[in-house]
């Protein structure tokens, strides 16, 4: 079923996405599931008739303000801070002339926007400052929390302490908060004391267009893989939580304690050399896979194409992501999407996309043997793993196309428009 046509009092949406733009190459630095969620959102949105605008920080040189990105999609880069990357662990300073530009920009259309979509804490300030000063309601999806982070990082967390605050206030003042999963939303309400009445839950997705089960000899027949190998692949940013060393780590113990000729393929990450080095986690993770004695077993293919990401997926017997903390986790799901069974840690949306014995298996982060004891059942029982390939695949379609994410979305920008139409909202001036 397509996302319902605009209706009611929806039709123009602003998307806010401080530091994660739906124009970034996937896997480069700091990008991640946010930018494949504010894209795959704004495309099924556009499609449906709805007039998106994508606010982001403008981070080069040369970048036009507003690009005209596919039919009914702008995508308007904001030039708040230096012209250049800037980690978002260091954007802070630089919302509020974000919150300026935008909303004078949001003042200078021909209309306003109906809603404001904010994507991450930051964004929030921003689309804070949109309802306070022209009375355009807001949702957020956090898709990180610092609480969660600060607890699974501890001191490797380099956000500010302001952080949390921040997030206390967006809870409360949000019109909706959209959790990614369970998980997400017992976190708010269990640590921010958020409102339980006004969070719902819309999680990511795949495209069926992009991601689909190839048949695996033509897989690696087009990657160059070996047919006899029990090739595990991890997909995804590399950076020390995604935990890539555990899934190192139980390769190492599969081939050594349960004797399966195994290798695995790490697909993706940030950019891999900087100033014609690699980079210093490339660098951590080669050491690890040297020291284990896997090295030859271990590829860093660095980062593909989307386009490509089908066979990758196909061609492996098995998909294993084991972050020590995921607030949803999209590439369990693409994975789903092309029938590989998944073994997951047992963390945030994993735990919800992944069902443990059926579409696959969730382990303890950092535990490598409990992988390496999952890994091998699979490797031993190649009908149960073709079996869980299935029910992912099942499950996927049913629950976690972009299509599905996108209708719910516009369900919930459509109650909180309504509510606003009962009652609205005070005149507002600029401060």
């Amino acid at each position: 079923m397509a996302v319902r046509a605009p209706r009611g009092g929806v039709r123009r949406i602003a998307i806010i996405s401080e530091h994660a733009s739906p124009l970034a190459a996937p896997g480069s630095i700091d990008c991640g599931g946010q930018n494949v969620y504010v894209a795959s959102l704004a495309r099924e949105l556009a499609l449906a008739g709805y007039l998106v605008d994508v606010f982001t920080r403008r981070d080069a040189f040369g970048q036009r303000q507003v690009v005209q990105w596919i039919d009914n999609i702008r995508v308007i880069h904001v030039p708040a801070g230096p012209a250049h990357y800037v980690p978002k662990e260091q954007m802070l300073p630089y919302m509020e002339a974000f919150a300026r530009f935008v909303t004078r920009f949001a003042r200078r259309q021909a209309q306003l926007y109906d809603i404001v979509h904010a994507n991450f804490f930051m964004s929030g300030m921003v689309a804070q400052r949109l309802k306070e000063t022209l009375g355009i309601p807001f949702v957020i999806t956090f898709h990180a929390l610092g609480h969660v982070r600060r607890i699974a990082q501890g001191a490797a967390d380099t956000f500010p302490s302001l952080r949390l605050h921040i997030e206390v206030e967006l809870m409360r003042s949000a019109d909706r908060i959209i959790a990614e999963c369970p998980q997400d939303k017992l976190d708010m309400e269990r640590l921010y004391g958020a409102p339980s009445d006004r969070i719902e839950i819309a999680p990511c997705g795949f495209d069926p267009q992009e991601l689909w089960p190839v048949p695996e000899k033509i897989a690696r027949a087009r990657l160059g893989l070996a047919l006899e190998k029990f090739i595990v692949l991890q997909l995804g940013r590399m950076v020390p939580r995604k935990g890539v060393d555990t899934v190192i780590q139980g390769v190492a113990l599969l081939r050594r304690r349960h004797g399966v000729d195994a290798e695995l393929l790490v697909v993706g990450g940030e950019d891999q050399r900087r100033n014609g080095h690699d980079s210093p986690e490339l660098v951590r993770l080669r050491s690890i896979a040297t020291e284990l004695g896997v090295g030859a077993h271990v590829r860093f293919t660095g980062r593909k194409d989307r386009s490509e990401l089908r066979y990758y997926y196909s061609a492996a017997n098995v998909f294993v992501t084991t972050p020590w903390y995921e607030p949803f986790g999209i590439t369990p799901v693409e994975a789903m999407a092309c029938a590989r069974p998944v073994i997951g840690a047992e963390v945030g949306g994993i735990k919800s996309t992944v069902v443990d014995g059926e579409s696959g298996f969730l382990v303890p982060s950092r535990d490598p043997q409990a992988l390496a004891e999952r890994l091998a059942v699979l490797h031993n029982n190649p009908d149960l793993a073709h079996g869980m390939g299935d029910e992912g695949l099942r499950r996927a379609y049913q629950h976690y196309t972009w299509r599905t994410v996108a209708r719910k979305a516009a369900s919930i920008y459509a109650t909180v428009v309504d509510g606003v139409a009962i009652h609205p909202a005070p005149s507002y001036s600029e401060h």
